[in-house]
């Protein structure tokens, strides 16, 4: 055999005998358990949330309160009939409110947050407030019940508000300055 030949043969069997890795196979596998055991309990959590939410609406028969498509309640404290704006993306909003739990304790209080001025769509704040405002005219007062999930979640705020909290707003929108960038 010549040497050309013996090179060729060694680098064919060299190149035919390589395998690519192959993946390891998991040493476990889940079964997807914690998912389920999450869901059942946010179910649980929802549930009872909206029995407290029903039974807050069942004792006080003077107000008129409104399912939102957004999974709250709502009952308008002072409503302006006229036809005037709701704000929209990006215009600023200004805004009061206060925070209660369920029994009505004060959580935070108008003094405690001040006005502020919220550039819609824009800023962070929690997704039931930031919804409840589009659904607001200036001079409005508007009382809001948040289930959890719309309020501060399961992290709650890291202040005074705890893991899965259902809150109480009482929201005033003060004025919106619309965005003149359309």
């Amino acid at each position: 055999m010549t040497r050309a030949t013996l090179i060729i043969l060694l680098l064919t069997i060299g190149l035919s005998s390589c395998k690519s890795p192959e993946a390891r196979r998991p040493i476990s596998q889940k079964s997807g358990s914690f998912i389920k055991i999450s869901a059942e309990r946010n179910k649980k959590l929802n549930t009872e949330e909206s029995n407290q939410i029903k039974n807050i609406i069942k004792k006080d028969t003077s107000k008129t309160y409104i399912a939102s498509e957004s999974g709250f309640w709502y009952y308008y404290n002072i409503k302006v009939e006229k036809d005037t704006i709701k704000p929209s993306f990006g215009d600023i909003v200004n805004f009061d409110y206060d925070v209660k739990d369920f029994n009505g304790n004060d959580i935070y209080s108008d003094d405690d947050i001040h006005p502020r001025d919220y550039a819609m769509d824009q800023e962070e704040i929690f997704t039931g407030l930031r919804e409840g405002l589009k659904l607001m005219k200036p001079g409005e007062t508007v009382t809001f019940l948040f289930p959890s999930q719309k309020a501060y979640g399961y992290y709650g705020d890291k202040n005074k508000i705890g893991t899965n909290t259902p809150v109480i707003c009482k929201v005033t929108v003060n004025s919106i300055i619309q965005n003149q960038n359309d």
